[in-house]
């Protein structure tokens, strides 16, 4: 059945359950935007080294590849709503944490970092839940909306967060985390009111074939791996988000606004091109598009760290955003539709450590890269990597390269 076929561009929020997990979902990703800007920037501020900025993402990144064979058993097993909310109370014991150091002068890299695995604690049991959550809330005909809604969510935060984030570490940081710290219990308190669910679960015994289930459904399903991998390297190679402190202090010479301004950029591209696909969904060349978005946001990432510039800089942020943003959409909906639901935990396990290991071991090679060879290389190298696996990853994934149409697939024909 077509993805698209209720016609309502509002369709999701027809669904109380849904609105109130969109509201949760902004309001938690609007605090994490916060958090991101403000350790980011106060690390740097306190140390003057790129290379724990990279250090940053590899510690949030470790919980969830060590936790990967708990997490997705726990989305399916359990109900979800009740983890996500979990989750959020554990951010806002993380960010707490935060702003006890801020206020007693101890912000220090050790303590910082103790605290942030916590936060990849959090992320680890979230993301599995939180993706797998959003298909039990709408019917099919609505979900490829409330995808494109989903991700208009995160990225509206990603434009609005980190500005705020950058006026709010202004003030102060310890005003910063307690604005984050707000907004993490009251999307606790949401998700909490949402009723359950209804949610196939597993009954079958405990067992590594059940552990391993997530692993074993993409290694056969050639258009999943193909959709996750490609976005595994793509943004592993062109991630620059952990070196924008760099860039805003000592290439494009702003202060904390300016990062906050670098860091919203991408949102701005990508939330256009989501309020886009939510009005027109991708009806034809759904591979092509995806990979035509990834070869763009290598392009951009490699003008982003030719620029000196502040508007070219911006410019190939927000170009960097929207292309992001199609490859997004079309992963995103590939995964929720081909996954039956009582994997579907498991495969998003799988799914969040691949999105973690591009994102967070992608800032940990960008901060290391630039630690042994500056800031500037180490962008315009990744970028140019981003558009080299596009091309590959086309070449060897032709499954994916052909997918013309968002629909699930007739699995009585396969």
């Amino acid at each position: 059945m077509s993805i698209s076929t209720s016609g309502d561009r509002f369709a999701a929020f027809r669904h109380r359950s849904y609105a109130l997990f969109f509201s949760s979902r902004f309001l938690a990703a609007f605090a994490i935007q916060i958090v991101s800007v403000s350790v980011g920037w106060q690390m740097y501020e306190v140390t003057r080294n790129t290379l724990y900025l990279g250090l940053i993402g590899l510690v949030q990144f470790l919980p969830a590849l060590l936790l990967i064979l708990v997490t997705g058993s726990v989305a399916d097993r359990y109900n979800r709503r009740v983890i996500v909310s979990a989750c959020m109370v554990l951010a806002a014991i993380s960010a707490a944490a935060l702003l006890g150091l801020t206020l007693a002068g101890a912000f220090e890299p050790l303590p910082v970092f103790i605290i942030l695995v916590l936060f990849g604690i959090e992320r680890a049991f979230m993301g599995p839940a939180v993706q797998s959550l959003a298909p039990n809330l709408v019917p099919e005909k609505d979900l490829a909306n409330a995808i494109a809604w989903n991700s208009s969510s995160w990225q509206m935060a990603s434009i609005i967060g980190p500005v705020a984030g950058g006026l709010l570490y202004g003030l102060g940081a310890s005003v910063a985390y307690s604005v984050a710290l707000a907004m993490f219990v009251i999307g606790a308190l949401l998700v909490s009111i949402i009723p359950k669910p209804a949610q196939r679960t597993s009954s079958k015994a405990t067992s590594w074939t059940e552990i391993l289930a997530g692993f074993s459904f993409i290694s056969r399903e050639k258009v999943v791996l193909g959709a996750i991998s490609l976005d595994l390297f793509a943004v592993l190679l062109g991630g620059a988000v952990a070196l924008m402190p760099v860039f805003a202090t000592d290439v494009l010479a702003l202060g904390p606004l300016g990062l906050g301004l670098l860091r919203s950029a991408p949102g701005v591209g990508a939330i256009i091109v989501a309020i886009w696909l939510a009005f027109r969904p991708i009806q034809h060349n759904a591979g092509i598009a995806m990979f035509v978005g990834v070869a763009l946001f290598g392009l951009g990432t490699a003008v982003f760290g030719l620029s000196q510039t502040p508007w070219i800089s911006i410019a190939a942020l927000a170009v960097m955003g929207a292309s992001d943003m199609i490859s997004v959409y079309v992963r995103e909906t590939l995964i929720a539709l081909w996954t039956p639901d009582e994997v579907r935990g498991r495969v998003n396990a799988v799914n969040s450590v691949f999105i973690g290991a591009s994102n967070e071991l992608g800032e940990f090679r960008a901060g290391t890269m630039a630690h042994v060879i500056g800031a500037v290389p180490a962008v315009v190298i990744g970028g140019f990597g981003t558009l080299a696996v596009a091309v590959i990853w086309s070449l060897g994934f032709p499954q994916l390269r052909k997918i013309d149409s968002l629909q699930a697939p007739d699995r009585t024909e396969r």
